[in-house]
């Protein structure tokens, strides 16, 4: 086997990672960018902050199969150019890498989640399954989409190691999931603040800038109410 395949591999699938589709999807919808409002994060749970259901549920599949794909091209077609378990892997995390720091958006990506969960349905569907499962507990109990993630980060590489043993995906499944809790670290501020969004809940109208509210203050002085004194 060439040493350039897996090289190659691990390229194209951090190119298919740093397609951000919160941004296309919006775009395409004709929705506002949705690195412009609520946290800022181009992903599925942002755009759901928007109030439009549709372009959140498209960018949370279309960001799950940018995992998904690459990984089970691999083990799919792989065996036959001599790309094995420990390829797939690091095939699934640079699509991860390329989901947090897009060449195409100015390495500026999202968090990852629905990606990380394409990546280990694709490297072992039982392992996927039980974290998405720790997911959508945490969820359901706690109604944060935070919370949920970190938790299930945190259980996704314990799974694989105990379940599943030392497998060559290891290495890569605990840099995704050291890499999501990294990424999360201003969610777990605003959750022991008591100040985190919860899910479903549409973004806040941005404030004017403060050149604006001036110029209002200034125009109510020049122009007072009617009847006042």
């Amino acid at each position: 086997m060439s040493t350039l395949t897996p090289v190659l591999a691990v390229l194209a699938a951090y190119l298919i990672g740093s397609l951000s589709f919160a941004v296309i999807v919006s775009r395409g919808m004709g929705l506002q960018d949705p690195r412009q409002y609520g946290s800022g994060n181009p992903g599925a749970t942002n755009v759901l902050r928007s109030g439009n259901k549709a372009a959140a549920v498209l960018t949370l599949a279309f960001d799950a199969l940018k995992g998904y794909v690459p990984v089970l091209l691999v083990r799919v077609f792989g065996p036959a150019w001599g790309l094995g378990e420990a390829t797939a892997a690091y095939v699934g995390l640079a699509a991860f890498v390329g989901h947090l720091w897009p060449v195409f958006f100015g390495f500026k990506g999202g968090k990852g989640v629905a990606t990380a969960a394409g990546v280990l349905l694709a490297l072992n569907p039982l392992l996927g399954g039980a974290t998405l499962l720790t997911w959508l507990i945490v969820a359901v109990f706690f109604r944060y989409s935070s919370l949920a993630s970190i938790v299930a980060a945190l259980f996704a590489p314990f799974y694989q190691l105990l379940i599943w043993g030392a497998s060559p995906a290891l290495p890569a499944v605990a840099a995704m999931s050291v890499l999501l809790l990294w990424r999360h670290q201003p969610n777990m501020r605003k959750l022991l603040a008591g100040t985190e969004s919860r899910l479903g809940a549409k973004a806040a109208a941005a404030a004017p800038p403060a050149t604006v509210r001036r110029a209002r203050s200034q125009r109510r002085g020049k122009n007072p109410r009617k009847g006042q004194p």
